[in-house]
């Protein structure tokens, strides 16, 4: 690391600086793939891949918005913007049990998704199988129930792992789920090292926000060091870590505070990756981001093109990335569940879209755009569908990825995004001040020592609370509107029908998982668990046992029993 001060602006580049840049922007675009496709406007005008100030005019601090491609890559990381690649289209979806869901993934991949991204329901979240007590109820209502391999096994049937890019939003059990994923890789005869995809694994934010975690912080945490160490090894495209600011928002938290308390995030995981002595322009490539997209359209831009450059510079000047990829910021979105409403639920595809173009502008990477009745129950085919064709008119008919960030220049956009990295950059400092600078432990980092001291002291917590109870306040006053809820309440509209998921799933799920114990080798199983547990008492990584376990069909909850009775339950102290 380094000591030069993050918080400091990028100093303003003189004008021949400027033109420098554009024709350095020029060289880059004019050697890089650029799909083929019409860029014109609907009435046949020309566009120009990027726009900027005037040849030899002036512009106050170009050098912290730059050109595409440019660091501190405000304007997107690569020179061609969307005229290289667009986006990834990638729907989050996942119900009942791994064959229906596989249906909708092939249903998803036939329309035109680009990618997959799976949800789990709440027992495999918090690891446990579907016949434990503690799931009784819940198997398949809020994701797909997943119990050992044989499951993923099904869930990917006929989708080729090697080819196709999978993120999987779990954290407290991503580590034994993600070694369910290789061996289901394996068994579809898929090279390992070819794969690619993201697991969240952020287990921060959920004693910030989520609330599903198994163990205290540190265990999670030499878990995730494990699977950086072994993914940096083994599975070089894959991304471990999608550090995730989408469930920190849909807590309460404002634009600022998501942004924010992300980042810091993220920066704790680098402080582990060097902690482990990883060279972080080889592991940081392999972290990516998870945010939201909310309803105010421009806070929303400033927020994704101010995360790009925070952490440009935090890489750089803090952690000593060298590398463009190290210092890249690639992240996902999704729109606002949050923002959703049970009243006239059709106004929520004009509220998803208009989240939608917010990522697109502020240059997502990959996008997932909620289902019109996902406030009420899971998607159902149509209202899926519907998702999906929001992202593709988007694409298809907008003529918005035929400029990069079309609003770089704004005096409003350049404003926010300011905005939005001054307020970042004092929540770091705070955060660092809670942990005394590395004082408490200098092992682990400054910031990774902050970002603990403020989840025991439920800094995070606190600070969410306020924010959205400030929101509801204005809300029940009326200053703040939401259409259907309190403004515009009368309407046409009758009730949606809902995708209901049958008890019958759950039955059907627990009979199998019977089965496939009583098939499989009892003794094995417990063995491949003895020595994981052993494992844990070592400082080896853990990851080859916990895919030996995983490959003799120990499940899901049998795993995370074994780390439960060696490292304990983690409780979180009650707050008043």
């Amino acid at each position: 690391m380094t000591d030069n001060n993050p918080s400091e602006p990028i100093s303003g580049g003189d004008e021949p600086d400027m033109d420098a840049g554009r024709a350095r922007w020029r060289e880059h675009y004019d050697s890089s793939r650029v799909r083929e496709a019409d860029f014109t406007t609907l009435s046949q005008l020309p566009v120009e891949p990027v726009y900027g100030p005037p040849v030899g005019s002036g512009y106050p601090n170009f050098d912290s918005i730059a050109w595409p491609g440019q660091f501190p890559f405000t304007r997107g990381l690569y020179a061609t913007g969307y005229r290289g690649r667009t986006w990834t289209i990638r729907q989050f979806a996942g119900f009942g049990n791994a064959r229906q869901t596989n249906e909708r993934y092939q249903m998803i991949l036939g329309h035109g998704g680009g990618g997959l991204s799976v949800a789990f329901d709440m027992p495999t979240l918090m690891g446990h199988d579907s016949d434990s007590p503690k799931a009784l109820g819940e198997v398949g209502h809020c994701g797909v129930a997943v119990d050992s391999a044989a499951d993923v096994e099904t869930l990917f049937a006929d989708i080729p792992l090697e080819k196709v890019s999978t993120s999987m939003t779990i954290s407290g059990p991503a580590i034994p789920v993600f070694c369910m994923y290789l061996v289901a890789a394996e068994r579809q005869g898929a090279d390992i090292s070819k794969l690619n995809g993201t697991l969240q694994t952020d287990i921060f934010k959920e004693y910030i926000a989520q609330k599903e975690w198994l163990f205290a912080p540190e265990p999670h945490l030499r878990l995730i060091g494990d699977l950086m160490e072994y993914c940096t090894e083994k599975i070089p495209a894959y991304k471990p870590l999608s550090v995730s600011g989408y469930h920190i928002r849909e807590a309460g938290s404002t634009a600022a505070q998501e942004l924010a308390f992300t980042l810091a995030d993220g920066f704790g995981y680098v402080e582990l990756g060097l902690s482990r002595g990883l060279d972080v322009d080889v592991f940081a490539p392999g972290l990516s981001f998870f945010f939201d997209a909310h309803l105010d359209f421009f806070e929303e831009i400033a927020k994704f093109r101010a995360a790009r450059r925070i952490w440009a510079r935090w890489m750089r000047d803090v952690y000593g990335a060298k590398t463009d990829k190290a210092q890249w910021l690639r992240f996902h979105t999704q729109t606002a569940g949050v923002s959703l409403t049970a009243q006239q639920p059709y106004n929520n595809v004009v509220r998803t879209a208009v989240e939608a173009l917010a990522a697109v502008l502020g240059g997502t990477n990959s996008l997932h755009t909620n289902a019109l009745d996902e406030t009420l129950a899971l998607p159902t085919e149509q209202s899926a569908e519907t998702a999906l064709r929001t992202q593709q008119v988007l694409m298809e008919e907008t003529g918005v990825a035929n400029v990069a960030d079309p609003l770089g220049g704004s005096w409003y956009v350049e404003a926010l995004t300011d905005k939005m990295e001054a307020e970042a950059e004092a929540i770091f400092a705070k955060i660092q001040q809670m942990g005394g600078g590395g004082e408490r432990d200098h092992a682990i980092g400054p910031m990774t020592s902050g970002i603990l001291r403020g989840i025991e002291d439920g800094w995070f917590m606190s600070e969410i609370a306020e924010s959205a109870f400030q929101y509801q306040v204005g809300l029940e006053k009326g200053d703040k509107k939401v259409v259907g809820v309190n403004c515009h309440t009368s309407t046409v509209s009758g009730e949606l029908e809902i995708l209901r998921v049958s008890h019958e799933v759950e039955i059907e799920q627990v009979r199998e998982l019977a089965e496939r114990r009583s098939a499989r080798d009892d003794v094995a199983v417990q063995a491949a668990l003895k020595q994981l547990v052993a494992q844990c008492r070592t400082t080896a990584n853990l990851i080859p046992v916990m895919l030996d376990a995983v490959r003799a069909e120990a499940t899901l909850g049998e795993i995370c029993d074994a780390l439960r009775s060696e490292w304990g339950e983690y409780r979180e102290p009650a707050r008043f």
